[in-house]
């Protein structure tokens, strides 16, 4: 893929996004016959306009000025017809490339390792999902085709005016130099002002979103004014870059107006002194043609620069895109273990991992849970408790090490597959804006309302949800903003329930609800890790006395491992996390 570059036009990258075309060419190559056909008639103008006066007007001749006028109305009404037909499936063939497009950049990015999320913006991607998708569209709509039918057009008058008078072609073609050079120079600046301008948009989509999804941190530490004071700055950036733009066009399309002025005042005055001195080939419907000729010669390189502005944007924003697509950071899913019956079992054999590679998180973990074993994690922050989870689940690669489940290594299972034997229960529930039955079934077709309702009946999160306006119906809004976090900590856990999984993994699910929603989430917990692997990141109390083993993580290694009676009359580093964090818990 091309970096950015002041280039004016990069013809790989174009025939790449050009690929996109082909299941529609029937489309293509009709919308570029209406492109030819408009050429010509676009040509046939001024040519009748010449008949009609010279042969009708001037010598009076009523029933050839009938005849001529009925014949160009015919060719105004083709060339209206096909002008139609040629916008709108421009536009039909635009919207129908972004559409693939969008949809193959969405499923490239389903399938991103979570590593890439971590160092990417999510203003910045949806601004190439969305934004420059409409740019990419542009190109087909406003600009590959309709630079086609004007240069089509412009080749079409410069050979009529040819045919008309040579000398009057030779004036007009010796101004053509000065707007074509003008029109080079001002192609490579807007291309280097294009990436400026897409730069800055998504700059400025990023703080934006950022700062509306943490709006709460913002009024809640008075940063109202500071916020204010750096969307001005950017803000500041985006009318700059834009108003680059807008000075180069300012240069531009003034100049080419004044030439196109200059080429028809010298055709008027040179055709003039043609028809003073009766010279031939100095007819007066000749002078008329070859006004309507410049115009179709000069204005369509004035709106071939502006239409160029089209391209040059929608050909940045490919290249961003095509970035994305040509990123390599898919997980390895060669697995050939497909459908198969997972009991549970987990080994972990030491493993190292580091998000980034100068940063060894986990420094040979080993452990092992046996099917329908309760393990607890239990750790400071940032001991690596977590880390473990994304390992399990495949977010990311081990370093080294084996990660086995049911002696066979994850690596082996299809990545779906491995997936869909394990239910994480976040301590941040993340909900859709959508109802309550579609958050729990994640618009599964195998799993009903009358299943989910028995589910919830099971782990007694029946009556909650029953409450709630519509019920199973109601609508959360957007990440599940309607409902406490106690709430959403219960759909989660109804969520893992009805998927039926065989390791289920509960990550601090208990760490910020009120007393009522964990007594709720504590009958959950025990009815949906009944029977299967559960790896609980403990948090309260109860949960870690439970545990058929507790595993206790310091600086991304176990340095203790036992039951919880075992644990305290060690005397080492649990007993210390325990007195510290839940002697005054049980106390209460």
């Amino acid at each position: 893929m091309s970096k950015d570059s002041g280039k004016a036009f990069d013809t790989g990258l174009f025939k790449r996004l050009m690929a996109f075309t082909k299941p529609y060419k029937l489309t293509f190559y009709g919308v570029a016959l209406s492109a030819i056909l408009l050429s010509a008639f676009a040509v046939m103008t001024p040519y009748l306009l010449r008949m009609l006066i010279d042969e009708a007007i001037i010598p009076a001749k009523a029933d050839k000025l009938l005849l001529l006028s009925v014949i160009m109305l015919v060719v105004l009404l083709f060339q209206v017809t096909f002008q139609l037909l040629f916008n709108y499936y421009a536009n039909w063939l635009g919207e129908s490339v972004i559409k693939d497009v969008r949809i193959r950049l969405f499923r490239h990015m389903l399938g991103f390792k979570m590593t890439y999320f971590d160092n990417s913006s999510l203003g910045v991607l949806v601004t190439r999902a969305v934004a420059d998708m409409q740019r990419i569209g542009e190109i087909f709509s406003q600009g590959f085709f309709v630079i086609i039918a004007d240069l089509l057009k412009m080749v079409a008058a410069a050979a009529l005016m040819v045919y008309l008078n040579w000398k009057l072609a030779l004036i007009v073609f010796s101004l053509l130099p000065i707007i074509l050079y003008a029109t080079r120079l001002f192609q490579k600046a807007m291309k280097v002002a294009f990436i400026e301008v897409r730069a800055q948009v998504a700059n400025l989509n990023s703080f934006v979103q950022e700062r509306i999804a943490g709006m709460k941190v913002v009024q809640l530490f008075t940063r109202e004014k500071i916020e204010s004071e750096k969307f001005r700055e950017i803000n500041e950036k985006h009318k700059l870059a834009w108003l680059k733009t807008v000075w180069y066009n300012s240069i531009f399309f003034p100049v080419a107006e004044i030439v196109g002025s200059l080429a028809i005042g010298l055709v008027v005055w040179y055709g003039g002194l043609l028809n003073v001195a009766n010279i031939s080939d100095g007819e007066a419907g000749t002078i008329f043609a070859y006004i309507l000729c410049i115009e179709m010669l000069f204005r369509p390189l004035r709106q071939i620069a502006d239409k160029f502005n089209t391209l040059q944007m929608g050909m940045v924003a490919a290249n961003r895109v095509f970035l994305i697509l040509d990123t390599k950071s898919k997980m390895e899913d060669f697995g050939s273990h497909g459908e198969a019956d997972v009991r549970g079992d987990i080994e972990f054999t030491d493993v190292h991992f580091g998000y980034t590679r100068d940063e060894e998180v986990l420094h040979g973990i080993s452990f092992r849970a046996k099917a329908g074993e309760t393990i607890a994690i239990v750790g400071a922050t940032g001991a690596g408790k977590s880390t473990i989870i994304n390992l399990l689940n495949r977010f990311y690669e081990i370093d080294s090490g084996r990660i086995l489940i049911d002696g066979v290594d994850s690596k082996d299972y299809k990545l779906a597959e491995l997936r869909s034997h394990i239910a994480v229960v976040l301590q941040d529930v993340f909900l859709f804006a959508d109802t309550i039955l579609n958050n729990i079934t994640l618009k599964n077709e195998h799993i009903g309302l009358n299943e989910v309702r028995a589910a919830a009946k099971e782990i007694g999160v029946d009556e909650f949800i029953e409450s709630l306006p519509g019920s199973y119906g109601f609508n959360v809004k957007e990440r599940g903003s309607m409902l406490s976090s106690g709430q959403r900590q219960l759909i989660a856990f109804l969520r893992a329930y009805v998927s039926n999984p065989s390791i289920l993994i509960l990550d601090e699910a208990t760490s910020s609800v009120d007393t009522y929603s964990e007594r709720l989430i504590q009958c959950a917990t025990d009815k949906i890790t009944e029977g299967r692997t559960s790896i609980i990141i403990a948090h309260r109390l109860a949960t870690i006395k439970k545990a058929d083993r507790i595993l206790v993580m310091e600086s991304g290694k176990i340095v203790e491992s036992g039951t919880h009676s075992e644990l305290l009359k060690k005397g080492g580093y649990y007993n210390k996390l325990y007195e510290a964090q839940f002697v005054a818990e049980e106390a209460v």
